[in-house]
This record gives structure tokens, C-alpha cells and sequence, in this order.
């Protein structure tokens, strides 16, 4: 009897066993149910999984100029090399095209360790890091919940996705060490190779760090050992698997590993240019967010021949014994398109990430009368027009004098412009109207602001106002273009992660008539031909410009162009004392003539000779062909002179020509006694700094004595 009732509490106990183990059954495949249900795939991905950093490229939009951002540039699977791929499977999931996404004993291993505390160990397939670093809702903290989530995901993207869009979405989101987000930037980090020219022991070595990518991304000593020994075992998986014979294997040796470097590291002018495309594509409304994420594609307006040629132009032309705070400017424009094609920054990047050429804002001296001529020749005067260029000139209670105090008489305005009389400009300008030459400056690109303060000033037509280089070579390009101006801009294009590409306008406006720019342009021709230019003479082409030395020298200039190039190039200090070198105060004609003359003979070369138009009403004959037309009245036909003492004038008289720094002006003249705007206590009169826009910004100054070619002095033995 007790033994009967021994067995009908054993089959007791073991049917409430089944029972219960049945509920636990049932239970569990039925939570595992609710949670497959409610564990949708996410509908967005996570923003650092595929944000792809900027590449800025030349003008050529093929030669790389930067890097900007996440170091990441997403690629098709078709473009990583099959050797590649075959060496990820080996070393992270050899099954990846048999399983179903999810290793349930590394999956289970991983959640015992979480469970014990225990360090967390792998097992995850390439499906299951996929998902955890591609979908958003999915972090990284070790817990249950969050690892049966990524299996319930990864099941469900096996089940909707090709196993080549999981490897490809894979390959582009894992991250390699040494700020390679990607297999793409993996490719140049690590060996300084595009993606499709790594060969097999590379691609291992690529497929070896993705286990310890801070450990392995420039292993030394034990390191070393453990990143060899993890591509050996990479190998040999490769060779189990059948992806590569044992032969290949054996022969197989540990690749070359480049140093690690920055993922941009400017270098020369890059970090200026750099600086320049981020302002712009920001003044166009892109975020810092979409710069360094959101993969662009953009084109800038430099060309890397001539922006070579610019530094060798400014390097090469100043001697070894030019003060560390004597800054020099440079920038080149298209006529044709606006396009800023060079420019010269500075000395050091690294140093002093102030650029020369965009930033720095300097009176802009006698390249300024450019404009005055322009606005009398578009509002009724000729090149005939005679002016008064005795000296002194005096407007309200000023006295503006010529060099030396000089005295030219009436003289037109081809010869006011050849000579660069002072007096003559300031006369000018009472004539037109300074309303209409401060029109035509701000058409041409000069900025409203910079010009505001001087508006109503007598010495406006002398280049009080702050330019810089880049503003210069614009206003200029307007005279090279016919009076057509064209914004200054540096990017070309702009290509978005989608392959949206959005193209800079070059389509202009009219700054000032079109027989005004040429007529303007003969007399700027004969600043170089036979007047302060000379220095800037090119020997195979017409040339067209205008020296400026502001008071003291305290910044001095060439700006002119060709048809094709407008170029400006400045020199100023950023402690407002004398720009000197080896002792000699600098004026327009000297250094910045030859910087110009030096960058111009090297972006000229190969180029067709283009010639200028033909001006109105005033014969001339030069070196480079006759347009004579009759002179009209009071125009003699000016002959070109030697470059060595300015040249004979107009009508054979042997006049040097000469420039002068126009005086500071008392109250009423329309400038502030003592100082301009922005300037600093203890600097004399037309001296100081200020920051302003972002840039350092020079007024109150005039202009202008100046260098025959050899660099001496017009006007003395």
C-alpha cells in the first residue's frame, strides 16, 4: 500500500512538473511573441551612424583640398574590394551568409555575463553590430532589455534586407581607430590608399582592429605583438573559410602601417582656405551640423597652381631681411566669373590664422582713384576733361597739396590718372559728385559700411576708405569685364549627400557703362606703360593698374588686371608703423608691383594675349598695337615712356610724375580732426587699428608718392 501511494505522488509531482514547465513554456514563447511584436525596426537610423564629414576639393573638383568633420565617406558595397569584405566575414561571422542574423550562443553568452556581472564578452554576428550602431533607439549600455531588443531587430532585418545591404551598412558604420568612421576613411588612415587599391594584407589588418580599435590603431611593443598575432589569426580564418588558398596565406606578410596624422592637417595656405569656404557655405545658411555631417561635396574657386604661384610671388620678391610684421596681400579674381581663383593668406596658419587677404582691410590709397575716374567717365566727363592739378588745392578750410608741392596746371584726366596728381582727383570728385563716386565704388563691390564714413570727405577720391585685397581685385575685375561686376565668391559648387548639386551664379550687374570701363582702362594702362605701374609691366600683354601709397606708408598697393585676371596686392604692418624693408619705407610701385608682376607672369603664361577695348574720342598709340581714333580736345597722343623715370608725358612734357600724401584735414573738410574712425589712442594723424567685421580695418590716411620700375623715387637722380 505505501509503495502504490509512493507512485501516485511521483506521477503527481511530475505532471505538475510538465505543467508548470509547460506554463513556463508557453509563457516565455509567448513574451517572446509580445516583445517580437512591439520591437518594430526603427524607422531612422542614429545621426553619428551615417553622418559623413564634408571634402572640399580645388577648382578641378577632383584634387582634394580638405576634409571637414566626421572623417567618414559612405560607398557602395561594389566598391569595396572583395578580398575586403571576405577578410571582415573571416574575422567577425563566418556564417554571416548562412545564419539568420543572430548567434543565439554568443547571444545567450553575452547575456550571462551581464547577468554574473562578468566582463562582456563577443558573439554578436556582423547582422547584430550592425543593428546596434545603425538604428536609432538602440544604445550601448549592457543590459537584457536592450540585447533582446537588438535580436528581436536583427531577426527582423534578416528576414527584410539582402545580406549585401547589411554588410554594406556595416562596413560604412564601423569605426577603425585613428578617426576612421567607415572602411573608406579606414582605406587612407591607416595606408594612404583609396579603398579599391588594398591588397590582402592590408585588407586583414583592416579586418583585425575592428576588435580593438584604440589598441590597434598604432601599436607598439606588446601592442604590436597582440595586432600581429589577431592579423595572423584574421589570415588563417580567410584561408579555413576558402577565401584565400594556403599558399596566399603562407606568403602573406604584416603590411606597412602609415603614421597617423590628422584627418586634416593644413598645411601652406590650406587652413586659410579652409577658413574661407566655411565662411561662405555658413553665409549661404549651412550649419556646422550639415558642414561636418552632412557629407558635402564642395567645389572651391581655387586653382592649387596659382595659389602656389601667389605664395612663390610674395616669397620670391621679398628679401630675406623683410620685418615678421610686414604682412603682404594677395588675391586673384575672374573677370569673367567672380570666382576668387588665389590668393595669399600669410606666413604661418598655425601661427596666425588672420589672413592678409580676406580679413585685413587697409586704406586702399590711390587704387581708389580708379573709381572716382570711372564714376566722372560714366556721368558725362571724358578722358579730355581737364582738371586742376596745381597744388595746393583748397577745399573748405584743408589745403591738399601735390608732392613736393608740385604744380601740373590743367591737366585731363588721363594724365591725373598717369601721374596720380592728387589735387587733380580731389577736384574731380568736388565735380562729379562724391555721392556718385561712392555709387560706383559699392557697385563695384566695396561694401557700404566701409565707405559710410567717408562719404562726405574732400580726400574720398584719394582712398581713405578700408579695402581688402580680395574687395580691390573685384572693384578692378569690374574694369576687366567691361563694367560688368561679378560678386567675389570662393565656391564653386555644392554637392549634397543625395547628389543635389546647387552652382554659384556668375551672372553680374552692371557697376558703371561699358565705354566707361574702357575708356577708365586706358588710363590705367598708362599708369604701367608710363607712369608709377611701370614695375608691374608684362612683357608679352597689355597691362592695366594702379599703385597706392597710403600716408607714411603706412599700407601700400598694386592692384590691375589683364582681361582674364584682376589681381591686388597689398603691404601693411599690424602694429600701423611704416611698411619698411632693409630700411626704405615701400610705395605702390615697388614690392607690390613686382609681387604682382611675379604672380601674373606665372598665371599668364599659355594664356591667349587678350587686348582691351578701344576708348572713345582720344587717340594713343602703344607697344602693343595702334587703336588711334582722333584725340579729342586738349588730348595730346601720349607715346610710352622708358619704365625708368616714369616716362615722357602727354604732349612731350618732361614732368616726373609724383605722388603725395594728402594732410590730415581740419573739422568741416569732412573728416574728423586728428584721426579717422576706428583708430587708436597715440597714432598720429591718418594712423589706427580697429577690429571691425571680424577683420582689422585701417582709415584715415591719403596717398601716394611713387617708385619707378627700378623702385627709385619718381622725380629724383
Amino acid at each position: 500500500m505505501v509503495k502504490g501511494r509512493t507512485s501516485v505522488s511521483r506521477r503527481r509531482v511530475l505532471k505538475v512538473t510538465l505543467v508548470l514547465f509547460g506554463v513556463a513554456v508557453v509563457s516565455a514563447f509567448g513574451l517572446l511573441g509580445v516583445v517580437w511584436a512591439m520591437t518594430p525596426i526603427p524607422d531612422s537610423t542614429q545621426p553619428k551612424a551615417t553622418a559623413q564629414g564634408s571634402v572640399i576639393y580645388y577648382r578641378d573638383g577632383r584634387t582634394v583640398l580638405a576634409r571637414q568633420g566626421v572623417n567618414r565617406r559612405s560607398v557602395t558595397l561594389d566598391k569595396v574590394p572583395q578580398v575586403l569584405r571576405n577578410a571582415v566575414i573571416a574575422a567577425e561571422n563566418r556564417s554571416f551568409y548562412e545564419d539568420q542574423g543572430v548567434s543565439l550562443k554568443g547571444t545567450f553568452r553575452a547575456m550571462w555575463s551581464t547577468v554574473t556581472g562578468q566582463q562582456l564578452q563577443g558573439g554578436s554576428t556582423i547582422t547584430q553590430q550592425m543593428v546596434r550602431n545603425y538604428y536609432s533607439g538602440l544604445s550601448q549600455e549592457r543590459s537584457i532589455v536592450r540585447k533582446l531588443k537588438e535580436v528581436m531587430i536583427s531577426l527582423k532585418v534578416d528576414r527584410s534586407k539582402s545580406k549585401d545591404w547589411v554588410l554594406e551598412q556595416y562596413l560604412n558604420t564601423i569605426y577603425f581607430g585613428r578617426g576612421a568612421d567607415g572602411v573608406h576613411a579606414a582605406a587612407g588612415a591607416y595606408f594612404r590608399k583609396d579603398l579599391g587599391r588594398l591588397n590582402l594584407a592590408e585588407s586583414a589588418y583592416l579586418a583585425a582592429v575592428i576588435q580593438q580599435p584604440s589598441r590597434f590603431a598604432d601599436p607598439e611593443g606588446a601592442d604590436l605583438y597582440a595586432a600581429r598575432e589577431r592579423w595572423r589569426s584574421v589570415i588563417d580564418a580567410m584561408a579555413a573559410i576558402g577565401a584565400i588558398t594556403s599558399e596566399q596565406a603562407a606568403a602573406a606578410t604584416f603590411p606597412v602601417l602609415a603614421r597617423p596624422r590628422a584627418i586634416f592637417d593644413p598645411r601652406g595656405q590650406e587652413g586659410y582656405m579652409l577658413d574661407q569656404v566655411t565662411a561662405e557655405l555658413k553665409s549661404r545658411g549651412y550649419t556646422d551640423e550639415v558642414i561636418n555631417q552632412g557629407g558635402l561635396k564642395i567645389v572651391s574657386t581655387f586653382d592649387k597652381n596659382l595659389m602656389a604661384a601667389a605664395e612663390r610671388a610674395v616669397t620670391s620678391v621679398l628679401p630675406e631681411g623683410t620685418p615678421r610684421k610686414v604682412r603682404t596681400g594677395l588675391a586673384a579674381v575672374d573677370p569673367a566669373t567672380g570666382e576668387v581663383t588665389a590668393f595669399y593668406g600669410g606666413r604661418d596658419y598655425a601661427a596666425n590664422k588672420f589672413d592678409n587677404s580676406f580679413s585685413a582691410k587697409v586704406q586702399a590709397g590711390s587704387t581708389f582713384k580708379a573709381y572716382a575716374l570711372a564714376a566722372a567717365l560714366d556721368n558725362g566727363f571724358g578722358l579730355e576733361t581737364l582738371v586742376n592739378g596745381n597744388s595746393p588745392l583748397r577745399v573748405a578750410s584743408a589745403d591738399i597739396p601735390n608732392s613736393g608741392g608740385y604744380s601740373y596746371g590743367q591737366v585731363n584726366l588721363v594724365r591725373a590718372t598717369q601721374s596720380s596728381v592728387n589735387t587733380a582727383f580731389v577736384d574731380l570728385g568736388q565735380r562729379v559728385g562724391l555721392d556718385k563716386v561712392v555709387k560706383v565704388a559699392q557697385n563695384a563691390g566695396i561694401p557700404a559700411e566701409q565707405l559710410a564714413p567717408h562719404r562726405g570727405a574732400a580726400t574720398l577720391p584719394l582712398g581713405v576708405a578700408s579695402v581688402s585685397a580680395v574687395q580691390n581685385a573685384s572693384g578692378y575685375a569690374a574694369f576687366a569685364a567691361e563694367g560688368v561686376h561679378r560678386e567675389a565668391h570662393v565656391i564653386r559648387s555644392i554637392t549634397d549627400a543625395d547628389g543635389r548639386t546647387v552652382r554659384s551664379s556668375t551672372k553680374g550687374r552692371r557697376a558703371f557703362g561699358e565705354q566707361a570701363a574702357v575708356d577708365a582702362t586706358y588710363a590705367l594702362r598708362r599708369v604701367v606703360e608710363a607712369g608709377t605701374g611701370s614695375g608691374a609691366r608684362l612683357t608679352d600683354r597689355p597691362v592695366a593698374g594702379k599703385t597706392g601709397t597710403t600716408d607714411e606708408s603706412a599700407a601700400v598697393w598694386f592692384a590691375g588686371f589683364t582681361p582674364q585676371l584682376a589681381v591686388a596686392v597689398d603691404m601693411f604692418r599690424d602694429d600701423n608703423k611704416p611698411v619698411t624693408v632693409n630700411g626704405s619705407a615701400l610705395y605702390g610701385g615697388s614690392y607690390p608691383a613686382q609681387i604682382w608682376r611675379a604672380f601674373m607672369t606665372e598665371a599668364m603664361k599659355g594664356k591667349p594675349v587678350k587686348e582691351f577695348g578701344e576708348p572713345s574720342g582720344y587717340g594713343y598709340s602703344s607697344p602693343y598695337g595702334d587703336y588711334g581714333s582722333g584725340a579729342g580736345q586738349g588730348a595730346p597722343s601720349p607715346s610710352p615712356g622708358t619704365g625708368q623715370d616714369g616716362g615722357s608725358e602727354p604732349g612731350g612734357d618732361p614732368t616726373p610724375d609724383r605722388e603725395v600724401p594728402a594732410p590730415d584735414q581740419g573739422p568741416g573738410a569732412g573728416e574728423p580732426p586728428g584721426r579717422g574712425p576706428g583708430q587708436g589712442p597715440g597714432d598720429g594723424p591718418g594712423g589706427g587699428w580697429s577690429e571691425q567685421d571680424g577683420g582689422w580695418d585701417r582709415d584715415g590716411g591719403y596717398d601716394d608718392l611713387g617708385l619707378d620700375g627700378l623702385g627709385r623715387r619718381l622725380g629724383t637722380p
